[in-house]
């Protein structure tokens, strides 16, 4: 699978910032990348829980992924 292209707009037109190895008249469906389904209160909740989460990481107090994971596989 191809890595995601970068691209700005440049008097109304999309111009990517590197090469492609696209063959010539590929046709490609652009999406903008800070297109989500959050509302307002949602949005607030993640910044809220990320901004704790960051919090916890400078205390020390977070749990490796692997243990996560192993805990989450044990409820079922």
């Amino acid at each position: 699978m191809q890595q995601p292209l970068r691209a700005r707009v440049r008097n109304g037109r999309l111009v990517l910032d590197e090469p492609t190895d696209l063959p010539e008249g590929e046709e490609v469906e652009l999406v903008p990348a800070d297109t989500d389904d959050m509302d307002a209160e949602e949005r607030a909740a993640l910044h809220e829980s990320l901004a704790v989460s960051l919090d916890q990481m400078k205390k020390g107090q977070l749990i490796d992924g692997d243990e996560v994971l192993a805990r989450l596989r044990a409820r079922r």
